[in-house]
C-alpha cells in the first residue's frame, strides 16, 4: 500500500466544510433575528471549536445524534435480519395487539419509531449491504490521504445514506462530501457506483414524518478535482493549528 501522510473519514471533511460555511450558515438562520443567539464572530468560533473537536474525537452528548444513530440500527437489523446489541428494542402494541411502533433505548435515551416509517425505509434497501467500510488513497500536493468511512446501504447501482432530522430544505446535503468520498472509494476498489441518494427522514411532531431524497451522480473528471482541492484546503488547515491537534490518526500516526 502506498505510504499515507493523512486518514480522512467523509463526515469530518463535512465538518471543515461547516466550518468554511460559517458565515454562510449564520446568515441563512439568523440574519433577520432581531436577537439572534450569537454574533457572526462567536458563532465562527464555535464552528472552529467544534471542527478541532471533532479531530480530537472529544466525546459529546446530542439527543438528535442518539435519534439518529437509533433509527440506522434499527434498520440495518431490519435490512440484516439480525439484532444489535447497541439497542435495546421494545414492540408498541395497540389495544387489539397489533405493532404500531418500537421503542427503543440506546446511550440511555429511549426514542420511539412507527412501525408503518420503520418498515418503509428498510424496505427500500431490501437486499442491500449494510455498513460497509470502504478506504481509498487520494492522492494531493502535500502527500497521500486515505479516505474512508462506513456506507450505509449499497445496492447495485447505487449507494445510499440515511439521515434524520427535525427540519428539511431542499439540497440541504449539496456540501457535504459522503457523495464524493464514497463513490471514489469504491472506483478504486473496482466497484462503479457512481449514483448516492441521501435518503431523509424528517421527524415531526406527534410521530408524524416525511421522507426526502436528494440524489447526486459522481463523475471522476469533475468530482475529483474538487474533494483533491477540498482536502487540499483542509491539510492546510490543519498545519496552521496542530498545535491544537491531540489525536494524531488524522496525521497518520497512529
Amino acid at each position: 500500500m502506498k505510504e499515507i501522510q493523512f486518514k480522512f473519514y467523509a463526515t469530518l471533511l463535512d465538518a471543515y466544510q461547516n466550518f468554511i460555511d460559517s458565515d454562510i450558515i449564520w446568515e441563512r438562520y439568523w440574519a433577520f433575528s432581531e436577537n439572534p443567539p450569537h454574533s457572526p464572530e462567536e458563532f465562527r468560533e464555535a464552528q472552529f471549536q467544534a471542527l478541532i473537536d471533532k479531530i480530537n474525537r472529544v466525546p459529546f452528548d446530542n439527543e438528535k445524534a442518539d435519534r439518529g444513530t437509533a433509527f440506522n440500527e434499527v434498520i440495518d437489523c431490519m435490512v440484516k435480519g439480525e439484532n444489535s446489541d447497541k439497542i435495546k428494542v421494545q414492540k408498541i402494541k395497540n389495544d387489539e395487539g397489533k405493532v404500531v411502533g418500537l421503542n427503543v433505548t440506546y446511550n440511555e435515551r429511549t426514542f420511539f419509531f412507527s412501525i408503518t416509517l420503520c418498515r418503509e425505509v428498510a424496505n427500500y434497501y431490501k437486499g442491500a449491504l449494510a455498513q460497509q467500510f470502504v478506504e481509498a488513497v487520494l492522492p494531493t500536493i502535500y502527500g497521500n490521504v486515505l479516505l474512508y468511512g462506513y456506507i450505509d446501504y449499497v445496492l447495485p447501482f447505487c449507494t445510499h445514506d440515511l439521515k434524520t432530522t427535525g427540519s428539511y430544505s431542499v439540497g440541504n446535503y449539496k456540501n457535504h462530501w459522503q457523495h464524493l468520498v464514497y463513490p471514489y472509494a469504491l472506483y478504486q476498489n473496482g466497484c462503479n457506483v457512481p449514483d448516492f441518494e441521501y435518503n431523509v427522514v424528517e421527524l415531526g411532531k406527534n410521530n408524524s414524518y416525511q421522507t426526502y431524497t436528494e440524489s447526486y451522480s459522481y463523475v471522476p473528471e469533475r468530482d475529483i478535482p474538487r474533494l483533491t482541492q477540498h482536502c487540499e484546503d483542509f491539510i492546510r488547515f490543519l498545519q496552521d493549528n496542530k498545535s491544537l491537534i491531540t489525536d494524531k490518526k488524522v496525521f497518520a500516526l497512529v
